[in-house]
């Protein structure tokens, strides 16, 4: 796979799995949010950048700065009816990773956006980030 995300169809009968590849970090984050948002919406491209929210989050491992950032993403959509399609992101390391991500798009609706699946939740399960030769990996399995 060259960078970019790809959905897994043989790894959970019941939830959705993507793995997600990019030279670097701030790609395989996007690329990951993207994953997630054009599961819920799956006419995203069509989709206005009428809202912009900012997101500041830190955490001891990039795992789980990964799995709170698209938990986010999630948290948006359940409690504001909000999904994004771009987002631009800077991750830095000091005593810990801190990301900090705009996030663009609108309110979910009804009558112009096409509903793909109601994502409930990021998993653990085989949940994975690292860094492998050049390129930056990581595998997600969404609650669904």
């Amino acid at each position: 796979m060259s960078e970019g995300y790809r959905y897994l169809d043989d790894v959970s009968i019941a939830d959705l799995a993507f793995e997600a590849k990019a030279e670097k970090l701030e790609d395989l984050f996007r690329y990951s949010a993207i994953a997630v948002s054009k599961e819920m919406i799956l006419n995203l491209e069509e989709m206005e950048e009428k809202v912009e929210k900012n997101v500041e989050l830190e955490s001891e491992s990039l795992e789980m700065l990964l799995f709170n950032f698209l938990q986010e993403l999630i948290f948006y959509k359940d409690s504001e009816l909000l999904v994004f399609k771009r987002f631009e992101l800077k991750i830095e390391m000091r005593d810990k990773y801190y990301l900090r991500a705009k996030m663009y798009g609108e309110k979910i609706d009804p009558n112009k956006h096409k509903f793909g699946i109601d994502v409930k939740a990021v998993t653990m399960h085989l949940f994975e980030l690292k860094r492998e030769k050049n390129f930056w990996l990581a595998k997600v399995v969404l609650d669904v």
